[in-house]
């Protein structure tokens, strides 16, 4: 059995692709018939890309947890919705199937109602990788909240910058959260970033690792006692009511931050309809699922593939996702095979910094393990090197299971170029074909299409799509002109990904990498100033660059290099009083990984700082620095040449 929409072969992919080019209003129409409506939608898609203005199934009623949840409780009730496995493996496993989700998700969403939460309010979700982050995720969607969930890592500073920016008036956190063997104390973090916060009006507390924390009275409550409250209120004779909240089409779903060329992170916009058609559309095609597969995303739900592919792709789908609580490599490097032994994985949906991360342990804790029920791999947030692929295919996939190798964005909602496993050709370390709908281009950088091969017979520009798929983003929250000028204005009707690309002759597209000032650190993306930043916080710091550079394991690195205003510095300690000042402004995952005290940084008449020098040198490459005599310094370069780490 296959879905209604669910492509199949060669054929059928270059049939719907022209569909969805030449007739892109009855295509989509025909692809969100599959979903539960309100009330139809009195047009398909308006849009231009000049304010930028975007809106899919204009007038259309709906609520997205109808079409997660209740549309599959008469057949699928009993089935899983969601495994999930806990960090520690001697703890319990949770099976989360429709029926009980639906009544969690109702529960939960009656606590919001009950803690003053309306249509429209944003809630920030600050919590582990629990069963409960679901439930409050889906909650906030059923009542037409905006949810904001923010990833574990994230340091006070950042959560209240995100608070900020968002107007956020509810949390939702955890005690604590447990991640390989650390205890992260989220509610006390949540406290540091609520000095000085005049919008949070309640913050709900569930509880995980039983860290002792400070609730205040009238603005903390707890988690257990507020759903033991509202399961009073849902339950009547074994009946849930807690009716979902109509929506129009394009009210937004959730705001999720992501890290840009500026030092302020972005808060993207997803609408209703087109984030649920395009997650759901992409996930059964991308993936070949298949109804009663078990599906494994090793995603945080604090990153967008979270949101897509453990969360409502799959659950939009009728499918089962394992969520998983920890880490791939503790109690030992075998965690990942261990779950899909134990739950006969069909489907794995996961990083290439993981498996490269995972290859350096050889294959001692593949032993053992039976791996025989995967179907399908899939790769996400950056490109995969192919020695990885490799490995990827020869172990795990033992040469009989497709990998996807999917390249998308945040602001893109979900896949947009991929191979479909089994159906379309895949090229190893290549994303290949674009989905139906997903209109690319590669200009130069004056936005004049490329259409002379280079010497390998390849196309190769700045990637842009030229009409919107309904997964885009629709805004960045209270900013539309930064939503404007970061995407929409560089090349005039285009959307600018940010990203360059190679094309092969076939039309398969390989992603080189940013474009911008932004890096991709173990596939997610952290914005140089952002890094610069934090950095030039700490007390002897006069300025600072920051630059990626190759690193074995996450891809890129980085290494920044930083001016300290004292001649004798005592360089490990004042690194790792730069680490520290870092991890706390933004959170751990935003650390230097080579610090440079340099005497002067390589800059223009203007002021400009030269990237592309330090980029070489950090990259190794000493000799061929290109012109410096513009520079207004040249000396300095020497000097920075000669103190790389």
């Amino acid at each position: 059995m296959s879905y209604p929409h669910q492509i199949t072969s060669l054929e059928q992919y270059h049939n719907d692709y022209r569909r969805s080019v030449e007739e892109p209003a009855i295509f989509w129409a025909e692809i969100a018939e599959n979903f539960y409506w309100r009330k139809k939608w009195e047009s398909v898609l308006e849009w231009n890309f000049i304010e930028p203005r975007i809106e899919w199934f204009k007038g259309g009623k709906l609520n997205i947890t109808e079409n997660c949840i209740d549309r599959h409780l008469e057949k699928l009730g009993d089935k899983p919705a969601i495994i999930w496995e806990p960090n520690n493996p001697e703890e319990r496993t949770r099976v989360v199937t429709y029926s009980r989700l639906h009544k969690r998700v109702c529960q939960f969403a009656q606590v919001l109602v009950n803690n003053g939460v309306k249509k429209g309010d944003r809630v920030c979700i600050y919590m582990g990788m629990v069963p409960e982050l679901a439930y409050a995720v889906l909650g906030c969607a059923r009542i037409g909240a905006i949810h904001s969930v923010i990833f574990g890592g994230f340091s006070a500073q950042s959560i209240a910058d995100r608070l900020y920016d968002a107007q956020a008036e509810y949390i939702v956190t955890c005690d604590g959260a447990f991640r390989g063997n650390k205890d992260i104390p989220l509610k006390s973090i949540i406290d540091d970033a609520l000095i000085g916060n005049r919008t949070i009006k309640k913050v709900i507390v569930y509880t995980r690792t039983r860290t002792p924390v400070s609730m205040l009275k009238g603005r903390d409550v707890w988690w257990e006692d507020e759903m033991e409250y509202a399961e009073t209120q849902v339950e009547k004779d074994n009946i849930i009511t807690m009716p979902a909240t109509e929506m129009d089409a394009e009210d937004p779903l959730f705001i999720l931050y992501t890290s840009g060329s500026t030092g302020k992170p972005k808060g993207v916009v997803h609408s209703i309809a087109g984030y649920m058609v395009w997650t759901n559309y992409t996930f059964i095609n991308t993936f070949q699922y298949k109804p009663g597969d078990v599906f494994f995303c090793t995603a945080d739900i604090g990153w967008i593939t979270g949101h897509s592919y453990v969360l409502y792709g799959p659950l939009s789908a009728g499918g089962t996702s394992v969520m998983f609580e920890g880490i791939p490599t503790w109690p030992d490097a075998g965690r990942f095979w261990d779950i899909v032994d134990k739950y006969k994985v069909n489907i794995l949906y996961t990083a290439p910094t993981a498996i490269r991360s995972l290859m350096s342990f050889g294959l001692e804790p593949l032993k053992g393990k039976d791996l025989s029920t995967l179907k399908v791999l899939g790769t996400v947030g950056e490109p995969i090197n192919e020695e990885a692929w490799h490995w990827y295919d020869e172990h795990i996939g033992k040469k009989k299971c497709p990998i996807v190798d999917t390249w998308w964005q945040t602001e893109t909602g979900g896949v947009l170029i991929s191979n479909m496993a089994g159906v379309t050709p895949a090229k190893p370390s290549w994303a290949s074909l674009p989905f139906p709908g997903v209109l690319p281009l590669l200009v130069d950088e004056n936005g004049i299409e490329v259409t002379e091969p280079d010497e390998h017979g390849y196309l190769q520009g700045n990637l842009c799509i030229k009409a919107p798929w309904p997964g885009i983003i629709r805004t960045t929250y209270g900013d539309h002109e930064r939503c404007r000028a970061n995407y929409f204005s560089a090349y005039p009707n285009l959307y600018f990904t940010g990203d360059g690309a190679l094309k092969d002759k076939e039309g398969n597209y390989r992603i080189t990498g940013r474009v911008d000032d932004v890096l991709n650190i173990s596939g997610h993306r952290i914005g140089t100033a952002e890094v610069e930043n934090a950095i030039n916080m700490h007390a002897g710091v006069i300025e600072s660059a920051v630059v990626g550079y190759p690193h074995d394991i996450k891809g890129q690195g980085i290494y920044a290099y930083v001016i300290y205003n004292h001649m004798h510095v005592d360089e490990e300690l004042t690194r790792k009083d730069i680490f520290q000042t870092v991890s706390r402004v933004i959170g751990g995952i935003a650390r230097p990984d080579k610090i440079q005290f340099v005497p002067g940084l390589p800059k223009t008449r203007s002021g400009k700082i030269m990237r592309r020098i330090l980029r070489k040198i950090a990259e190794g490459e000493t000799e061929n620095l290109g012109d410096i005599s513009t520079l207004l310094d040249p000396g300095v370069v020497a000097e920075i040449t000669k103190g790389k780490l």
